[in-house]
């Protein structure tokens, strides 16, 4: 039998991330919300931010929600509705700026597939931290799959779903910030082991 995290505490972020992004979808404003290079060059630095929480189309979105349902069944109980804001705030601004700084060639960008990688890492090493084996396999399994990114270059069919290029850069970045934000995961579990 399955265990879910179907306490509300657990379903109620993912629930909400899912229900802001179709918002912002019905509304209409990519436009105004996401990543434009050269707006924010303009002072319009919200899009940082912004332009994580929407999407390119419906296609775009479907593919995100499940992306964050996913990562609910595989980690659900490991997050607070404070936690799982943190995370996704704090995942949201990096990426943005990641993007920002380190892909030049990227000049509209939109999606939460870069805060979604970062939160599977992060929960593949609180995976490790309490003892589960398959966090080992989930974490060296995401690293696989967006170094053949890196080394492929975009899934086309994906790319023509969405209708816009899939920002494998932005994938990367993503992860690392989920490391980041594992670290000290990773410190309290080294210094427990040594006690």
């Amino acid at each position: 039998m399955l265990n879910l995290p179907l306490q509300p505490r657990y379903v109620f972020p993912p629930l909400c991330l899912i229900v802001l992004s179709t918002f912002l979808a019905w509304l209409g404003i990519n436009n105004e919300l996401e990543f434009n290079r050269q707006l924010i060059e303009q002072g319009q630095l919200w899009r940082l931010f912004t332009s994580q929480f929407v999407h390119a189309n419906w296609a775009h979105l479907g593919l995100n929600c499940a992306g964050i349902a996913l990562i609910w069944l595989l980690h659900g109980e490991y997050t607070s509705p404070s936690r799982y804001s943190f995370n996704i705030a704090t995942l949201a601004i990096w990426c943005g700026l990641g993007v920002f700084w380190f892909c030049p060639t990227i000049t509209i960008y939109t999606g939460l597939s870069a805060v979604l990688h970062g939160v599977i890492i992060w929960g593949a090493i609180k995976d490790i931290t309490v003892g589960l084996k398959s966090g080992y396999v989930l974490f060296i399994g995401v690293w696989v799959k967006l170094i053949a990114e890196q080394i492929n270059g975009p899934s086309a069919d994906i790319g023509a779903l969405i209708n816009s290029t899939v920002a494998v850069d932005a994938h990367l970045i993503g992860a690392i910030g989920g490391a980041l934000l594992g670290v000290p995961l990773i410190i309290k579990f080294i210094s427990k082991n040594k006690e």
